[in-house]
């Protein structure tokens, strides 16, 4: 296609005052005129010319460098490719009118062959929409998450960047942003709890007092409510959540670049789960500060909890029993369902649970795919789940017309299926009745996964009875809980070293320490556990009580 170059001027004839152009004597001097690019394009789908323009240019070879990139990038597309051809000149008229630089060559390129638009240009918030719509295949929790890290975090800071311009340093300024954030919400906080709490020391009678607390409430009115700030492994979620947008754009040759594979942040450290020793509830007691997000019982408390349920006949004990012995998640004993019992093979299959969307209870799949699994129930576990239908059969005679036939193994009184946050909620308010120490409801799960290992299992049973994706998970998680076995490790190294008799410490008897049942029976009634303390054989048989 026809293009060239010219050079032209803005001089007028003194006479007509009409412009000069090709005219000018001047046109012949070096410096004097500006160079300007002519080319032509291929027609529109309406088959009509164009043309790209541009002026403007100091010299020629500047003005004709940028004409061989106008034929460069038309060539991309075949002589026969009317469609391509098209494209690009779509993409050069839209340039020439805009006065955008012209594009890169092999960035076109990449573009035309993957089919994408060569005129329009993705931002980081678009393109995050359309990665959104398109995770069909995520569990609903899943995509929730996806979709909170993009509407809080990565389209109001980055979503205005085009896609194929971020770069690490845009990222790095992002998590900057939000350090600088979670300084101005601890601010905030400790300037309303500071209120709050001087607002609860104001007497409530006396007029001067109720003035004091008024203007005070006023005030704590208008600071911004407490905001929780976002942590470290918030912000681990959300350049892992952008990892995976971008993953996707770089397989459809949207970019060449990952930037959020080479962000650098701090590590997140998972709290470490601590057993409940007596120094550490000693000190609980003093400070009501607990050493750990996350703690787990002994066997002896585990023992002494179940037995405070039965004693006061608690109708959902066999929910916590298989809790604390087979390591059922919260949703998956909630969603538990009467047919996914084997009474011949004395089996449970974990095939679906129940989630909280929000405050919203809706079913879903287990958290991974070995979530799927059969767990597999010992005698005793077994005849409590007997006793638990014999119980809720009594409960559906009570209720008659009114039962409510939800098809789950635990139930509310009613047959309505067991709201996961109020079963948190409640097994918070029984551990404070038992006066034992703390623990969260999903760290019976722990004390399950902690029994096992102490009394021996391995590792690999217990990670499918966990439904852990991975025995690293359940090493990494809690190996550290039960020290027996690194004890052991020790003292058979210490073994092994040959020392005088001067050195060698006396040996202690070992001891079989038996609770709630006494002496050898344990081994053959009880379940074999350890403990901190050494190996311990405990019985644990509440008394259960029949509906």
């Amino acid at each position: 296609m026809n293009g060239s170059t010219t050079k032209r001027c803005y001089c007028r004839s003194k006479e007509t005052g009409k412009p000069l152009g090709a005219a000018c004597p001047k046109l012949n001097q070096r410096t004097h005129g500006v160079w300007s690019v002519r080319q032509e394009l291929p027609p529109n789908k309406d088959g009509e010319r164009r043309l790209f323009r541009r002026a403007g240019y100091d010299t020629k070879t500047d003005a004709q460098d940028d004409l061989d990139k106008v034929r460069a990038l038309l060539n991309i597309a075949g002589k026969d490719d009317t469609e391509g051809r098209c494209r690009i000149g779509d993409m050069l008229e839209t340039v020439s009118a805009s006065k955008d630089p012209i594009p890169d060559y092999d960035e076109t390129k990449r573009k035309f062959a993957t089919g994408q638009s060569l005129t329009q240009h993705l931002t980081i918030g678009e393109w995050l929409d359309q990665w959104l719509a398109g995770k069909n295949a995520l569990r609903k929790k899943g995509k929730d998450r996806y979709e909170n890290d993009v509407r809080l975090h990565l389209k109001p800071r980055i979503g205005h960047i085009r896609l194929d311009r971020l770069t690490v340093a845009h990222l790095d300024e992002m998590f900057a942003g939000i350090a600088e954030t979670n300084i101005e919400i601890n601010d905030a906080n400790i300037l309303r709890r500071t209120a709050l709490d001087e607002l609860a020391q104001i007497p409530w009678k006396g007029r001067e007092y109720r003035r004091q607390r008024k203007a005070l409430k006023e005030g704590i009115a208008a600071m911004p409510p407490f905001r929780r700030v976002t942590g470290v492994s918030t912000q681990h979620r959300i350049k892992t959540t952008l990892r995976a947008a971008l993953n996707i754009a770089l397989a459809r040759g949207l970019i060449v670049f990952n930037a959020a594979a080479h962000v650098e942040l701090a590590p997140a450290k998972r709290a470490k789960a601590l057993v409940w020793t007596d120094e550490r509830i000693a000190e609980w007691l003093r400070t009501g500060i607990k050493p750990s997000p996350v703690m787990v019982w002994t066997p002896e408390h585990a023992g002494e909890f179940l037995d405070f349920l039965a004693n006061r006949e608690e109708r959902l004990y066999g929910l916590f029993h298989v809790i604390t012995f087979r390591g059922l998640r919260r949703g998956e004993g909630c969603g538990l369902r009467r047919t996914d019992r084997n009474r011949t093979q004395k089996t449970l299959t974990v095939a679906t649970q129940l989630v909280l969307d929000g405050w919203e209870v809706i079913e879903n799949a287990p958290k991974t795919d070995s979530g799927e699994r059969v767990v597999v129930l010992d005698d005793y576990t077994d005849e409590v789940l007997d006793e638990q239908e014999r119980r809720q059969e009594a409960e559906r005679l009570e209720c008659g017309e009114a039962w409510i036939d939800s098809g789950r193994f635990f139930t509310m009184e009613d047959g309505s299926p067991i709201h996961p946050g109020w079963l948190t909620d409640y097994f918070e308010r029984l551990v404070e009745l038992s006066g034992l120490p703390p623990i969260r409801l999903h760290d019976l799960r722990h004390v399950a996964a902690s029994l096992m290992l102490a009394a021996g299992v391995d590792v690999k049973i217990v990670s499918e009875t966990l439904g852990h994706s991975d025995t690293r998970i359940t090493r990494d998680i809690y190996q550290s809980v039960m020290p027996k076995a690194a004890r052991d490790a020790a003292e058979a190294t210490a073994a092994l070293v040959p020392r005088g008799g001067a050195r060698k410490p006396a040996e202690k008897p070992a001891a079989l320490v038996s609770v709630a049942g006494g002496g050898a029976a344990a081994w053959t009634d009880g379940h074999a556990t350890g403990t901190q303390d050494g190996a311990k054989i405990i019985e644990f048989r509440p008394r259960l009580v029949r509906a």
